[in-house]
């Protein structure tokens, strides 16, 4: 069984755990470290459980925040799924694509006719 080093403050650990887990292991260790150094960095040394126990109350203030986020996110895409918001498509009055259409027709007519004219000219 693999065992990961890791440091929590100021003390050293050694902890066992499952093949391929020691990157979580080692992930989740300095994430705890993090934690642990903020806290002594504002009140200074302490004992290891008071550390231990602030820097873990802490990670779980953090969760709960994320986890609150991540289902308001979800009851949002879960509302745009069920009313997804319109979008307005303009649409062409089928007078005006006719008017184009015969503007174009006549424009092609007059090229041609004006090449006619060069090509006897």
């Amino acid at each position: 069984m693999p065992e990961v080093n890791f440091t929590i403050g100021h003390k050293d650990y050694v902890l066992a755990c499952q093949p391929g887990e020691e990157r979580l292991l080692e992930k989740a260790a300095t994430l705890l470290n993090g934690e642990a150094q903020q806290i002594l960095e504002q009140a200074g040394r302490m004992p290891e459980q008071r550390l231990l126990l602030l820097a873990g109350l802490m990670l779980a203030d953090r969760l709960t925040a994320l986890e609150d986020r991540a289902a308001s996110a979800e009851r949002e895409l879960n509302r745009l799924k069920a009313n997804p918001p319109r979008q307005e498509v303009p649409v062409i009055p089928t007078e005006i694509i006719e008017t184009l259409a015969e503007l174009a027709a006549r424009a092609e007519s007059l090229a041609d006719r004006a090449e006619e004219v060069l090509q006897d000219g």
